[in-house]
């Protein structure tokens, strides 16, 4: 074959490889709303970025009439590009080719690059569009499953891993998102469960859509499976590009600074106006977080799961924090399974990653009830306790109102290894809500006073609410650093980040704990 063949034959195999599954098929794709592999990679990382690795492998498998169906790149596009400029690895599924199914040589093209990413210290990013197993390959195609499985699990912790469902993603396919980082979703073209509407037709006789059942709304309300859901592929690729903003690239290195020119020493008047004066009126806790982050950006994660605690990220003086907030304005922040799980699973992240955490507690405590009780709020409440007690990255705490009982202990308080602990005038520590303490300490006195039984338990929680109601009693034991004016919040927050930069902290050697799981 002479030079100038050699060089045609690679030519075409490119074009052929870039084809995926046919024009036919890519025109399907479009016509359903969906982009193909590689134009959602375009998409995801810098213009001109990408280096695609493992482009002519096809698979091997001669079975069913499978010989027939070898296309060049084998259902999945792997490599690496650069988004904002710092290196990631790609895998994108391509639902163009034999459905997005994997397959033995499929698989090992995503372990090669998650191998890659685990020795370079670099992100994984995973567009998943696929429609599972290869059934034509049998147990071979579920090896490859088990193999991403276990390299998921080795990345855990040691480089960030984002999974992005652009599609379909059913049966053993959704647990490799599942042990990632964070899973973004598109409304109305994306789906995960774990069996399908029709099994459970088959099964149990209920009748559900696969949007019901799996969506982006069910799973980013309802199950928490999702962390962000998108109104279209271009906006989710956008989302993960700015999540990345805020992670370092791997472990053993802190997340980015970006240089901001919002002052550090900005007073914010409108923030000692946000608590109400009446104990039990809700607010919105992100009149208070937004102010004090930098230019008032906070990119909040999972906002309709358990929107009783509020989690995302911002930025103090240019340095990535992750933050964690009760509500008030749901379930009057009341820690809930739910919410301890989305807390629990934010806080080791941004320890695994070396994100300072900044907590805001405004929290009456655990919800009560049958349901809470038998579900196991002891055990899913512990989660958050174990997750903050383990974190060893510095941990900044503003209580604005309340903090009652154990939740007090749990919301990242000095006891459990809170650096810089701060609290409103308007914050309420104690054991429990005066209502309560009273009708436990003077429920005697209270019975016997008859006919004015009423007028002297509303005396006693008038006394109850001065003396302990406040934080002055925890500042005066040294379980508070300051009670400070709100308006100062980002103030001290950004000098007690600077402080805390240099922070080492570890927790004693072991193999691992055992978290109440």
């Amino acid at each position: 074959m002479s030079l100038e063949r050699r060089f045609e034959e690679l030519d075409r195999r490119h074009a052929e490889a870039e084809l995926g599954g046919g024009e036919d098929r890519i025109r399907r794709q479009h016509k359903a709303g969906k982009k193909t592999a590689r134009e959602r990679v375009e998409l995801l990382v810098d213009a001109g970025s990408f280096t695609e690795l493992d482009k002519f492998v096809v698979h091997q498998c001669h079975d069913f009439g499978m010989e027939e169906q070898r296309v060049l790149g084998d259902g999945v596009v792997t490599g690496s590009g650069k988004i904002h400029g710092r290196p990631v690895f790609v895998f994108a599924q391509d639902f163009t080719v034999v459905g997005g199914s994997l397959s033995e040589a499929y698989a090992r093209k995503i372990c090669k690059i998650m191998d890659l990413a685990m020795k370079t210290g670099v992100p994984v990013i995973g567009l998943n569009d696929s429609g599972g197993a290869r059934i034509q390959e049998g147990v071979v195609s579920l090896a490859g499953y088990a193999d991403i499985f276990l390299r998921n699990t080795l990345a855990s912790g040691v480089v960030p891993q984002i999974s992005a469902i652009m599609g379909p993603c059913a049966g053993g396919a959704v647990y490799s998102p599942a042990i990632t980082d964070f899973v973004f979703m598109v409304k109305g073209s994306s789906y995960m469960f774990v069996t399908g509407p029709d099994v459970i037709r088959a099964v149990t006789r209920e009748e559900v859509s696969a949007e019901d059942l799996g969506g982006a709304t069910t799973h980013g309300s309802r199950s928490g499976v999702a962390h962000v859901s998108a109104d279209s592929e271009e906006e989710c690729l956008a989302l993960i590009r700015e999540l990345m903003t805020f992670l370092p690239q791997s472990n053993m290195e802190d997340p980015p600074l970006r240089p901001t020119l919002d002052p550090i020493d900005r007073r914010d008047e409108s923030l000692r106006n946000v608590v109400p004066d009446q104990p039990n009126k809700p607010y919105d806790i992100k009149d208070i977080i937004r102010p004090v982050l930098d230019d008032h950006y906070f990119f909040e994660v999972q906002p309709d799961f358990a929107p009783n605690i509020v989690i995302g990220f911002g930025r103090l003086g240019g340095r990535p924090v992750g933050v964690v907030a009760n509500q008030p304005a749901h379930l009057a922040g009341c820690l809930d399974i739910n919410a301890s799980l989305k807390g629990a699973r934010f806080v080791r992240f941004c320890d695994c990653f070396n994100i300072p955490l900044l907590t805001f507690v405004d929290v009456p405590g655990f919800l009560p009830g049958t349901a809470q009780e038998f579900g196991g709020i002891i055990k899913h409440g512990a989660k958050l306790l174990y997750a903050y007690c383990e974190a060893t990255v510095p941990k900044l705490t503003v209580i604005t109102r309340k903090a009652y009982g154990g939740a007090y202990d749990v919301m990242s308080s000095k006891h459990i290894r809170g650096d810089a602990n701060y609290a409103y005038p308007t914050a309420e520590i104690a054991v429990m809500g005066p209502e309560g303490a009273v009708n436990i300490l003077y429920r005697r006195d209270i019975e016997q006073a008859g006919g004015n039984g009423a007028e002297l338990r509303a005396e006693k929680i008038r006394e109850y609410r001065e003396k302990f109601a406040n934080p002055y009693v925890a500042a005066e034991r040294g379980y508070l650093d300051e009670v400070i004016d709100p308006r100062d919040t980002r103030v001290r927050l950004v000098a007690a980040l600077e402080l805390l930069r240099t922070k080492r902290d570890s927790n004693p050697p072991k193999k691992h704990g055992n978290i109440p799981l």
